[in-house]
């Protein structure tokens, strides 16, 4: 039997009607939820099962309004989103704090727990829980606050991430003397390139690529701290949003009975507590800063060497790092780009998985939101597993970053029939000019695979209950677990040769072009370390108390004070745009990417050290961590997949980090 899939044909004219479709399901789900409370003999079956596929209706509905608003962003967009947020937020609060039916999930627990399997029992543990920690226990008065603290943060979150896009999409530098672009790589120069008044101009923006162009080959260092200066302080009306999301989710922590926010976001993670994740991080900060000073210390005297006046400022880190790097390794972006055409590296990470775990992709035609959309059936054994759209390059009205979103989990409905998972892969790489495709740097097709790792997470899972298949139900903090794991094979040079081929000439790469490539994979990378340290420790610190926007920049100040090596500028306001806490699902939880990468380094190892083809290390992989998605707590999967607890120093060790 053909699987069906749910087509993306979702677009402005026609967004108002989808609106109207999601506010029926809604009402049709609240009127669903009547009849099953009126069954007598509540059961998984009678009960659960129908409450789970009732919201993956709704979420079938509602996910192509909001990945629109994501990657085509428009008033109308906007508009609709903006209108369905508060209503889906409170739908899902009154569900979550809904007595009768937390009532029912406990008694069906208690009564089937010893004949449930293992994907049901955790389904009801998860959702006992998410019941609890939506205040189902609080007082009426109480328990109406809390609702009205999630419709508010939703409403807030989405103004944080629109403020920032809408001050993203309306900057622009321009320079006209061809001096102050004279290093850029032709590929950057020519995509800057305008004509105003009769005369060639460079256009530079905040979107990535044209951002990342100019402070990483702007000559002009004045222009560089402008571009820089517009980027650090862009939506400075978040300072008052940031202020008012950490206020409200201290609030409905100490609702809920704990101390912070912080505990609060830990209760669903693998971490016990923030102390615990602290003394994680300021540990790693402890080994990483040394290494990280000398690295620096390189930095600046090559900088000063090259004739600059006063030490190395953030403004200059790109700029420099990237001749030291060519300098060091023989390594620049710019003569590796023509290696990695978007289509070349997808087919190469396409067979790099059929290689390593047997998944066969084939290319499919269906309706797409934007042309330069590609969209692939997944096989296993000739079964059909899933379908994956990939929008990887960049383009005005697409949020900037990248990011794996998820459509369709897989599951089983109520007939007994194997429903298929549909997700997204976002990213923003160099679009295609009309004389050159799209040409990714080193680091992009690093972030392809990491996307994919998240996506293979979520499409190949065999779980049956859509509440914990795929990413669903898996601890926040492992969530990065198989993305960083697939992240670390980009510079394989077995998996390189696959895909790695000059656009024009279809000449492959060098072995010497490889062996420069993956000596580099560590330059500066203490620096690298720290700095994502840096952020995770300040996420943790501000949601520990309840802060002031003003409390806020001196937590930062501090944390830069002890971690950073590279002391920013007074004006960097960099918490204005740090969307993945303030306007994602972050708070309290970045420090998850490095403990996820403890996990990821240490099986990446395992891998290594038994040959990266070894199949029965692939498939241990494949059964035990990617397949069973969030049916099992996330430490008890690695521990039988590596049968042990994971190695810390296993971090330090890819990462090339020496320590006393």
């Amino acid at each position: 039997m053909t699987a069906v899939f749910p087509e993306f044909t979702v677009n402005d004219e026609n967004l108002d009607q989808q609106k109207e479709l999601v506010l029926n399901q809604i009402k049709q789900n609240k009127e669903k939820l009547q009849q099953l409370f009126k069954i007598e003999n509540k059961t998984y079956q009678n009960f659960v099962k129908p409450y789970q596929l009732m919201h993956i209706k709704l979420g079938i509905l509602f996910s192509p309004i909001s990945h629109l608003n994501y990657v085509k962003n428009s008033p109308k967009t906007q508009e609709v989103y903006t209108a369905l947020l508060p209503i889906i937020t409170e739908y899902y609060t009154e569900l979550g704090q809904n007595e009768e039916l937390y009532k029912a999930f406990k008694e069906i627990y208690e009564k089937e727990k010893n004949t449930l399997n293992q994907e049901q029992r955790k389904v009801l543990e998860d959702a006992i829980k998410d019941f609890e920690l939506s205040g189902v226990n609080l007082e009426g008065e109480k328990r109406e606050k809390v609702k009205q603290i999630n419709i508010k943060l939703s409403q807030l979150q989405n103004q944080f991430a629109q403020n920032l896009l809408n001050a993203t999409d309306s900057y622009e530098m321009i320079i006209e003397n061809y001096e102050d672009v004279k290093e850029l790589p032709e590929t950057e120069l020519k995509a800057a390139q305008q004509v105003r008044d009769g005369k060639t101009v460079y256009r530079f923006t905040l979107h990535q690529p044209s951002y990342i162009a100019y402070m990483t080959y702007g000559s002009n260092r004045e222009k560089r701290e402008e571009l820089y200066k517009a980027y650090v302080t862009r939506a400075p009306e978040n300072d008052k949003i940031l202020e008012e999301i950490l206020a409200l989710r201290y609030e409905k922590a100490k609702l809920l009975g704990f101390n912070n926010y912080a505990e609060l976001s830990l209760a669903t993670k693998m971490a016990q507590s923030p102390s615990q994740v602290l003394d994680f991080l300021y540990d790693l900060a402890r080994k990483s800063k040394p290494q990280a000073e000398k690295e620096y210390e390189e930095l600046n005297n090559y900088a000063k060497k090259l004739g600059l006046k006063d030490n190395l400022q953030a403004y200059d880190f790109s700029y420099y790092a990237e001749k030291l790097k060519k300098e060091k390794y023989n390594v620049n972006d710019e003569e590796y780009k023509p290696y990695f055409e978007k289509n070349r590296v997808i087919k190469g990470l396409f067979d790099f998985l059929n290689k390593l775990f047997k998944l066969e992709f084939e290319e499919v035609n269906v309706p797409v939101w934007h042309p330069s959309v590609n969209v692939f059936h997944i096989y296993r054994n000739n079964e059909l597993i899933g379908r994956l759209y990939l929008d990887l390059e960049a383009r005005e009205g697409k949020r900037d970053g990248a990011w794996m979103d998820e459509w369709v989990a897989h599951h089983e409905d109520e007939e007994g029939n194997i429903i298929k998972p549909v997700a997204f892969i976002v990213a923003n790489f160099s679009p295609a000019t009309e004389d050159t495709p799209s040409l990714l740097r080193p680091y992009d097709v690093e972030t392809l695979f990491h996307e994919m790792g998240h996506a293979l997470h979520h499409l190949v899972s065999k779980v049956r209950e859509p509440f914990v298949s795929g990413i669903a139900g898996v601890e926040w903090d492992a969530v990065e677990f198989p993305s960083q794991f697939l992240e670390q094979f980009a510079y394989e040079p077995s998996v390189l040769k696959t895909f790695a081929f000059h656009y024009k000439t279809g000449e492959p790469i060098s072995e010497d072009m490889i062996d420069r490539l993956k000596n580099a994979k560590n330059f500066l990378s203490a620096m690298a370390m720290v700095r994502q340290l840096e952020f995770a420790i300040f996420d943790m610190l501000i949601h520990m108390d309840r802060y002031t926007a003003k409390d806020v920049q001196e937590i930062l100040n501090k944390v830069r004070e002890e971690v950073a090596v590279i002391k920013p500028p007074e004006y960097n306001k960099f918490q204005w745009s740090f969307s993945h806490i303030f306007a994602g699902g972050y708070a309290a939880g970045y420090y998850s990417y490095k403990w996820a990468e403890v996990l990821s380094a240490d099986a990446y190892f395992m891998f290594v050290d038994n040959g990266i083809y070894n199949d029965d290390v692939a498939e241990s992989f494949y059964e035990e961590i990617l397949t069973k998605g969030g049916s099992r707590p996330a430490m008890e999967l690695f521990k039988q997949f590596a049968g042990r607890e994971p190695d810390v120093d296993a971090l330090l060790k890819l990462s090339g980090i020496k320590y006393n």
